[in-house]
Order: C-alpha cells, then sequence, then structure tokens
C-alpha cells in the first residue's frame, strides 16, 4: 500500500489508518495550527526551541514526528497531542479540560481549536499597581461566573458582578482584573486574534490580559 503523500500534498486515500498515513498527516496538520494561529516559523522555532530547518522538515514531511518534538508543539498550540497526530474521535462529545497559565491567569479551554474559543479564565488578585490597558486585533465576549470583575474600557470603569456580561471591540484599550481581593472567574469567547493575543504571547508581560 502507498503511503506517500502525492503531487498535491494531500495523503493516500485509506493512508489515515495506517501508522505511516497517520504519521505522513502530521505534518500538514502541524502547518495549518500554525497558519491558523498566524505564527511564522521563526516565531514558533523561538517559542519552542525548535530549529526552524527542523520546524521545516516536520510540516513538509521529511522530518519524522517523534514525542521529543511533538510535545512542545502542542504546548504553544494548546492542544492535545493526540489532535496532532490526528488520533480518531471515539464518538466522545466531552472536551478535555487542560488549563494554559500565562501570566499569572489560568485560562481553561472549553472548546476544541477552529473558529471562536471558549474558556474559563481564572484572574487572582495581584499587586495593587495601576492598570496597564493594552488593545489587539478582534472583539471578546465575557460572563462573570464568581467573583466581582473590574472592567476598563478606555476612559470608563465598569463592576461586573457574577450573571452579568459584557462585550466590547478589542481595538479600544482595555484591562480586567478582581475588584477586590478574591479570584474572578470568567467564561471568554474570543476569535483568532484574541486567541493569539492571550494565548500566544510570550510569558513576562506584566500582568492583565492584551
Amino acid at each position: 500500500m502507498a503511503t506517500e503523500e502525492d503531487a498535491a500534498g494531500r495523503a493516500p486515500r485509506g493512508a489515515g489508518t495506517t501508522k505511516d498515513g497517520v504519521l505522513a498527516a502530521v505534518g500538514p496538520r502541524l502547518r495549518e495550527l500554525r497558519r491558523r494561529h498566524g505564527m511564522t516559523l521563526a516565531e514558533l522555532a523561538e517559542r519552542t526551541g525548535i530549529s526552524e530547518s527542523t520546524l521545516s522538515r516536520l510540516e513538509g514531511g521529511t522530518r519524522k514526528p517523534t514525542l521529543e518534538l511533538l510535545l512542545p508543539l502542542a504546548e504553544v498550540h494548546a492542544v492535545p497531542l493526540d489532535e496532532l497526530v490526528g488520533a480518531p474521535r471515539t464518538g466522545d462529545p466531552r472536551i478535555h479540560l487542560r488549563p494554559v497559565t500565562r501570566d499569572g491567569l489560568t485560562y481553561v479551554p472549553l472548546s476544541r481549536p477552529g473558529g471562536v474559543q471558549a474558556h474559563k479564565l481564572l484572574i487572582p488578585p495581584g499587586p495593587d499597581t495601576e492598570p496597564t490597558l493594552r488593545t489587539h486585533e478582534g472583539f471578546e465576549w465575557l460572563y462573570v461566573l464568581a467573583g466581582r470583575l473590574r472592567l476598563i474600557l478606555g476612559e470608563r470603569t465598569l463592576v461586573l458582578k457574577p450573571g452579568e456580561a459584557a462585550e466590547f471591540d478589542t481595538h479600544v484599550p482595555h484591562w480586567l482584573g478582581p475588584d477586590n481581593d478574591r479570584t474572578v472567574e470568567l467564561l471568554v469567547l474570543f476569535g483568532h486574534q484574541g486567541e493569539r493575543a492571550h494565548l500566544r504571547a510570550h510569558q513576562g508581560r506584566e500582568r492583565g490580559p492584551a
């Protein structure tokens, strides 16, 4: 049985059911994930510690994917390892919650990658410093699950209690955090731009979502 990809870059029919076919499909899947998140090979290399040439060969199918290479890629893309290798779905509709921590904030994915992303966001109280407002591409919707949220939008400051929601254009300078000394829990929806701004940006920035 042939296991090489055809001239159009597609795995041959039935290849996905074989070990070689599964491995051959990893490269295109990695390329699609990287492009979906708007990342260059150089950016991905910096995030994972894997050289650009190795990443390029992985995506092109000339480098065999190994666990050592796939683990950091799964972490950066915030997807389960089995999604990278195209493990067959079992019919279980449940989303396996794998928290991601960025800049002291904990994001719990509530949806699979692609399209609008849903996350549970936990924001702990931090140092009593002046909030730093940020902007980025996109639009956000949030719903307060627990705690009190302080939301700053431009010149406005709002306090939202559990059961209250807000939506706003993220081109407007904004900041959100607890209004007191308790962690605030949110349900947040955002698209690819918001996902990249919140989850793909380098660690070490000042506290508070972009």
